[in-house]
């Protein structure tokens, strides 16, 4: 048996070592296979402070305040007011604190704001019986499980019309809150937004940049078949979003597939696919919306199934494309023909870019910073030439902390990257959210995750995070719109 005496010596030696080692161990540390490896010293110990928390408060007594109903909401022109479009039946914040209404609004790059002018006339000229009205919304895991997409599209369509969650990938990387999907196990996903597929030889990805298929394309003799359910997930005994038809969009070479539907277990439609080339869209009006349905396909034909969409024929969609591992940079890889025809097919009006996230672990100075930027730019631009006329509204990092000596503190090079996904924004005449600065700015991540409405990887927020950000940006959306909505007005005035 050890005597205690030996077990505290052996304790001491060890700390000395220790302490010898941090007393020569060079404080910058050294390079091993291209790691820094540090090691902590007394220096480094006795100057260390701990990280200051930012106080979010007024941040989440605003979200909280704009995510109240609107006949709770109280007007005073002494404070914060709320302007109400009566034809709309929509709010939208107007804010007194100057600091605070510039870290929350939506930033241009000249003083006309007209960046997403185009986007609000199509929401006031909207008319009941005109083609579904398109926004896609891009982004990284932040907004997978259509989080943050889900208040935008729930908000947008109570104002002003449409329904359904909008385009959905057969095997979705995560479920949404408002449906849950299965699958026959003989499907297969591709991707193209974080690197090309090196098995598919083209570059025919959809909107969605990925799509699916459930049989070999060299064999088109044996009849092949598989199978999607969709199934809504009701709260207060409603659907959480209303739809009135399904809409499939497929690429297909040659051979044929018959398509059946069924709902709540009945079919309901039977059609058939055939060979014309990359790009196709099938509409299937649904006789029960809102109940689970079930789509097989079967035949010798092997269909790219770009996504599936439940939407309605009228009003606003609004899709979510949660691109785990991307930094927002495909566009350009992709085949552009096919590409506008979706773009100009789906009406799309509005294209949201939220990336940077998963670029800044990787980039190691300013000019990695710029490079990213320029990067980014690139992509608006040709979103721009595809689709002339469309807004585009760019949203910025969340803050994301690094351990750095034991604390963790903002990532160091989180805020020139910000700035340069500005300048792209800026420079493309694009609409840019500062997510970065309306969660606090700088170490603001520890006081969400501190909060509970952050994760504590200290990079994605929690679902009820995901709310207060989405609040603030759908706040700051209708509050250039209202601004949109009185200037016209006072034009047409004289």
């Amino acid at each position: 048996m050890v005597k205690p005496v030996y077990i505290f010596l052996f304790l001491v030696c060890v700390l000395l070592a220790l302490g010898g080692i941090g007393l020569i161990f060079p404080s910058e540390g050294f390079e091993v296979a291209g790691f820094t490896v540090k090691f902590p010293n007394y220096i480094s110990f006795l100057n260390s402070k701990k990280e200051e928390k930012k106080d979010i408060s007024k941040i989440l007594a605003l979200a909280e305040e704009a995510d109240k109903p609107a006949t709770a909401i109280k007007t005073n022109p002494a404070k914060d007011t709320f302007t109400v479009n009566k034809e709309r039946k929509f709010t939208g914040r107007e804010i007194s604190d100057t600091a605070l209404k510039r870290s929350t609004g939506i930033q241009y790059g000249d003083s006309l704001e007209n960046a997403l002018y185009s986007f609000f006339e199509a929401l006031a000229t909207m008319a009941k019986g005109d083609a579904p009205l398109r926004i896609l919304h891009y982004g990284d895991s932040q907004i997978e499980g259509d989080r943050i997409t889900d208040y935008l599209r729930l908000k947008l369509q109570s104002n002003f019309g449409g329904g359904g969650p909008g385009l959905l990938s057969v095997m979705p990387v995560a479920q949404g809150y408002s449906f849950w999907q299965s699958w026959s196990n003989n499907w297969n996903r591709y991707t193209i937004f974080a690197g090309k597929d090196k098995q598919i030889s083209h570059a025919n990805y959809g909107v969605a940049a990925s799509f699916c298929r459930y049989c070999n394309p060299k064999d088109s003799i044996s009849t092949q078949s598989a199978w999607l359910r969709i199934k809504p997930i009701f709260k207060k005994g409603n659907p959480v979003f209303s739809y009135s038809r399904l809409r499939i969009f497929y690429g297909i070479e040659s051979g044929s597939a018959s398509l059946e539907v069924s709902e709540n277990n009945k079919i309901t439609a039977l059609d058939s696919i055939y060979g014309q080339g990359c790009f196709n869209d099938k509409i299937i009006n649904l006789q029960f919306p809102g109940t689970p349905c079930e789509i097989q396909w079967k035949g010798n034909a092997c269909p790219d199934v770009y996504g599936v969409s439940l939407e309605s024929s009228e009003g606003i969609i609004v899709d979510n494309f949660g691109l785990r591992g991307s930094s927002g940079t495909f566009f350009n890889m992709m085949n552009f023909d096919q590409l506008r025809k979706f773009l100009n097919t789906l009406n799309t009006r509005l294209i949201i870019l939220q990336f940077g996230g998963n670029a800044l672990p990787a980039i190691r100075d300013q000019k990695g910073c710029e490079n990213f930027g320029n990067y980014l730019k690139a992509q608006i631009v040709s979103l721009k030439k595809l689709k002339p006329g469309v807004s585009i509204l760019v949203i910025g990092p969340s803050d994301m902390s690094l351990k750095v000596e034991g604390e963790f503190t903002t990532y160091p090079l989180l805020e020139p990257l910000r700035d340069a996904i500005r300048q792209a924004a800026f420079k493309t005449n694009s609409g840019f959210f500062d997510m970065y600065e309306c969660m606090g700015g700088h170490n603001s991540m520890l006081s969400w995750v501190e909060q509970g409405i952050a994760a504590t990887d200290y990079i994605h927020f929690s679902p009820a995070g995901a709310r207060k950000i989405a609040v603030l940006l759908y706040s700051a959306i209708m509050s250039d719109y209202n601004k949109f909505i009185r200037n016209k007005t006072k034009i047409q005035k004289g």
